[in-house]
């Protein structure tokens, strides 16, 4: 069963790009997050003080994967001020340590190799962490308890922006299905397992809440027509640079799971013009996209 979080964030100077505390209610870690050039600011914090993890990242300002880098320390606001001068791509820090002084060195070791295997599966950055570190040996309700470490991490590290964690598509019903009825269920998967077929290349994809996946193991056209605009072109070079697209001889394939803002743009993509989404995405069944939301809008439960 699904149960519902409360994050309490504090804006420390009113403005929402200035230094933010965050906490979930009921735990106890608590989160920081800080622009570079606020980071002198950091000592006055003993939040920051002590063994703990932290995350930089990179501003999302160019076409490429942004970039992260997943780090540990006893005393995270140190290491970051030697951050500062020894690594260039970041332009704000998140740490996370415990309101208590139970997180042990092995305890962040651990979060941080778990840490980095996550963001590698999620694939949303791109990681500056050279090895995967190993994994500290823990006993075993120290492990369960690093376990839930890291999912309410998860939670405060999303609220703040930052979703690196989390996979790009993941089955809607697989963490809800105790609240969703059998009707519901049965159009997300429906939304889940959507197919478009242009030109002998079949791709596949799915609706999300964040936009419109398209799947892993896609077929996508070489070429682009004269239809196509040069924001689709300098995407697709983009997906080609960062191996997320692959020439497989007379087409592509995705290598992972994409994320697009519409249907419209992956259909795009795929087809190598332009195309409206809505009309070409169907389901098994035959329907289209936008017969689907149109349903869904007309309030029907199930849109089969």
């Amino acid at each position: 069963m699904v149960i519902g979080k409360s994050i309490r964030v504090y804006l420390a100077d009113a403005t929402v790009t200035g230094i933010r505390y965050a906490e979930l209610v009921n735990w106890t870690g608590h989160a920081i997050a800080c622009p570079r050039n606020r980071l002198p600011e950091l000592t006055k914090w003993p939040e920051a003080g002590k063994p703990g993890i932290y995350f930089l990242f990179e501003s999302r300002f160019w076409e490429t994967k942004p970039k992260a880098y997943i780090g540990e320390s006893e005393n995270v606001s140190q290491r970051l001020i030697s951050h500062d001068r020894n690594k260039e791509f970041w332009n704000e820090a998140v740490i996370f340590t415990s309101k208590d002084e139970n997180l042990t060195k092995a305890h962040i070791k651990y979060l941080e190799a778990s840490l980095v295997n996550l963001s590698k599966k999620a694939g949303r950055y791109e990681l500056e962490n050279g090895n995967t570190p190993p994994e500290s040996s823990l006993p075993r309700a120290d492990r369960d308890a690093m376990e839930e470490f890291i999912v309410n991490l998860r939670m405060v590290l999303g609220i703040l922006g930052y979703p690196i964690l989390e996979p790009i598509f993941e089955s809607k019903h697989d963490n809800n299905s105790s609240k969703l009825s059998e009707n519901q269920i049965s159009s997300v998967n429906i939304l889940n397992n959507l197919v478009f077929k242009v030109n002998h290349l079949t791709a596949y994809g799915a609706v999300t809440d964040e936009g419109f996946v398209l799947k892993k193991g896609s077929q996508l056209s070489k070429a682009n027509s004269v239809s196509a605009s040069r924001k689709l072109i300098s995407i697709k070079e983009r997906l080609l640079v960062d191996g997320e697209l692959i020439d497989d001889k007379d087409n592509l394939i995705s290598t992972q799971d994409i994320l697009f803002s519409s249907s419209s743009y992956a259909a795009a993509i795929v087809a190598g013009t332009s195309r409206s989404g809505p009309q070409s995405w169907k389901a098994s069944n035959g329907e289209t996209l936008k017969q689907l939301e149109d349903e869904l809008i007309a309030g029907k439960d199930n849109i089969v």
